[in-house]
């Protein structure tokens, strides 16, 4: 009996701190479900459904544990039941409460989502105060929805209230912690802040999170580092000027009397000259910005009107170079000066029309003003963003035509912008109707203009060849093609450097439109393969190359001007470059020879003739180009039906070279492929080469090779 009693009090101790453990649990989860933190209620929700799901399982085996101890004690298995009971009880109401929340849930969800296209809405129509109370009443539907949380921090940003986003930031990445967005929007709330520090480490999680966006995180930085130095420098500009410094009293002394209205005009131009001169440092410049020196054009109608006359008179055209000055002073090596600028609505109307003007101080000035943005990366950025430069490439490109610096200025600008894939995209707008057709008269009249310029503007040209749209445009116009091939006939005429540097480009340029493929270019192929092979004679290697480049390019769109230059004697000309070396010449040259041999047998014959023992494509095919040793496998296979040609590589060691490759594993496939048909004609042109073939166990490759013999 004592036994029995001491069993029957441990069961009891055991049950009952069995129950507190469960009261504890449920207490656990009903905490969890009333957390504000969407993370944590979600979790709990988790957790109760699986208790559900483990109580449901396991109460048939509960129920006979019950009777069981009855048995040994009566009393301490009713309270147990009772207590079992209760939980049970709790669960099933637990559960039913998981069904009802989850209804509910859906219900929220439909409300918030319709809560949040509002708010969307008034955002795009700038009631932020509306769209923030449509966000938050959403996340009162449904507290744990991410997109309301970045959405109304993104409200927040607009009303300034930059701690509220980046705590509706925070709970974002509650909800989802890869939120590129939430992090986004709190390095611009860490920014506004001057927490620099912040923002950085904002940046640097996004990079985390999707390394694809390098070049996001290179803009953002720099935008950062841009931010600091500013406010330092606006700091320390603080204190010069309250410390009395005589320089920096004179610069607020001289923007005062610059505003004052209804002066004569010779008075504003003398004291931006003044002006011009008192900016001596980076603390001058940050003056300047701090005493809204940007606003002289807005708030004095005098300056304004004759910087935006049509027409300036004298005076206006003086004041309108002392303001082009005063701007180079005060935006040269400060970024955010240069950015002030563009944002003023005038400079940014007036520049082309001052590009444009023909008066000579204002170009050369307005140029040199616009050469502080191009020169580096982030002023070309703010040109592309803030400027219209869809005319630029015309206007620029008109300066060809002046003898003077401005012309190398222009072209050092615009060489600069095609850097920028948006400046390229602004181009095509206006290309075929502006920029194609000032360029083919720029070509036409190559002897008259300025030669240098001319020849740096068919370079940018020739650049801008890489954007399709641009480049098709120019390879669809039967004008611009004429005009190169004037400029090339008229060599003759001028034996100028600076003319032959046009040669070159425009050789250059030819190249790249070559790219494309259509009727005007084949009806052009005869006369630029004749014009090339003309070229073929020049002293300067760097145009011949290029010739040979042309050829190898234009010679695949005609048989015509095939047939012509193997009349001209294509062949011999291209051994005798081949056998001189050179890289770049000799994979045009080479190529060159592949597209006349696989059409041509007269072609095939010269080469046979030209190269002895195919003394010249045998080194070939040692190369280290693939595309060299490709072509040269092709041009050997094409000339192999010529007769007594595979005999005269009895005592040569081209199987080894053609097995080499025909195993190897080259990058390109058509080293391999070329490589085993000519390794196929070869043994079917001159049965001995078997013999070779089969010491060397190539049998195999043979075989395999044989498809391609078939096809070819």
């Amino acid at each position: 009996p004592g036994g029995a009693a001491m069993l029957g009090h441990g069961q009891e101790e055991e049950d009952f701190q069995r129950f507190l453990r469960r009261v504890d649990d449920i207490a656990n989860l009903v905490q969890g479900l009333n957390s504000p933190d969407p993370a944590v209620k979600e979790k709990t929700i988790a957790e109760a459904e699986k208790r559900i799901h483990d109580q449901e399982s396991s109460k048939e085996e509960e129920s006979r544990t019950t009777v069981n101890r009855t048995v040994i004690n009566t009393r301490a298995s009713d309270v147990a039941n009772a207590e079992a009971v209760n939980a049970d009880g709790f669960l099933a109401i637990l559960e039913k409460d998981a069904k009802e929340r989850a209804k509910r849930r859906k219900r929220n969800e439909h409300l918030a989502n319709a809560l949040k296209e509002e708010g969307n809405d008034a955002f795009r129509k700038g009631d932020y105060v509306v769209a923030i109370q449509r966000y938050t009443e959403g996340l009162e539907k449904l507290k744990d929805k991410q997109e309301l949380y970045t959405n109304r921090a993104q409200a927040y940003l607009k009303m300034h209230e930059y701690a509220k986003a980046i705590g509706d930031c925070e709970w974002a990445l509650k909800c989802n912690e890869r939120c590129i967005k939430a992090y986004f929007l709190m390095r611009k709330a860490q920014l506004a802040l001057k927490h620099y520090s912040e923002s950085r480490q904002c940046y640097e999680k996004i990079l985390q999170i999707d390394p694809q966006k390098e070049r996001l995180f290179k803009d953002c930085m720099t935008e950062v580092n841009l931010e600091e130095k500013r406010m330092e420098d606006e700091e320390r500009a603080m204190k010069e000027a309250q410390s009395g410094r005589l320089a920096a009293l004179s610069i607020e002394e001289l923007l005062q009397k610059l505003a004052r209205p209804d002066q004569n005009i010779l008075y504003y131009t003398g004291g931006i000259r003044l002006l011009t001169g008192a900016m001596k440092d980076c603390t001058g410049q940050t003056l300047f910005r701090t005493n809204n020196g940007f606003s002289i054009l807005k708030d004095n109608e005098v300056v304004r009107r004759g910087f935006c006359a049509e027409r300036k008179n004298t005076a206006e055209v003086d004041l309108c170079v002392s303001l082009l000055f005063l701007w180079q002073a005060v935006c040269t090596g400060n970024e955010e000066n240069q950015r002030l600028l563009l944002t003023c609505p005038d400079v940014n109307a007036q520049l082309p029309k001052l590009l444009s003007s023909g008066v000579l101080g204002i170009q050369k000035e307005t140029l040199a003003l616009i050469s502080l943005y191009s020169e580096n990366e982030n002023g070309r950025r703010l040109l592309v963003r803030h400027q219209d430069l869809t005319k630029w490439l015309q206007i620029l490109m008109t300066f060809v035509n002046n003898t003077d610096a401005r012309a190398s200025s222009a072209m050092n600008i615009l060489s600069d912008l095609t850097e920028e894939e948006r400046f390229k995209t602004q181009c095509r707008v206006m290309f075929s109707a502006g920029a194609l057709p000032l360029f083919t008269q720029l070509l036409t009249s190559a002897k008259l203009v300025n030669q240098a310029a001319l020849a740096r503007c068919i370079g940018i040209m020739g650049n801008l060849c890489a954007d399709v749209v641009i480049r098709r445009q120019m390879a669809d116009c039967r004008e611009c093609w004429q005009a190169c091939l004037k400029l090339v006939d008229e060599r003759f005429d001028v034996s100028t450097p600076e003319y032959r540097e046009c040669l070159f480009a425009v050789l250059g340029l030819m190249m790249n439109l070559l790219l494309e493929s259509n009727v005007i270019i084949q009806n052009f192929a005869v006369d630029i393969s004749g014009k090339c092979m003309s070229l073929l004679r020049d002293k300067d290697g760097r145009i011949v190359t290029r010739a040979i480049g042309v050829l190898s390019r234009i010679l695949p769109a005609s048989s015509s001007a095939v047939e012509e230059v193997v009349k001209g004697g294509v062949v011999k000309k291209m051994i005798r470059f081949l056998k001189a070396g050179g890289q770049v010449t000799s994979n045009y040259a080479i190529k060159t020879l592949s597209i006349c041999t696989r059409s041509n047998g007269q072609a095939r014959e010269d080469l046979v003739k030209s190269d002895k023992g195919f003394s010249v494509l045998l080194k070939l095919l040692d190369s280290e180009n693939e595309m060299i040793v490709g072509n040269a496998a092709f041009c050997l296979g094409q000339c192999l039906v010529v007769p007594g040609a595979a005999m005269s590589l009895l005592d040569s060691n081209v199987v080894m070279i053609l097995l080499k490759h025909a195993g190897g594993d080259a990058t390109r496939t058509s080293v391999q492929e070329n490589a085993a048909i000519a390794l196929g004609k070869l043994c079917v042109a001159e049965p001995r080469h078997i013999f070779q073939l089969r010491e060397l166990n190539g049998l195999a490759i043979l075989n395999s090779s044989m498809k391609y013999v078939q096809s070819s």
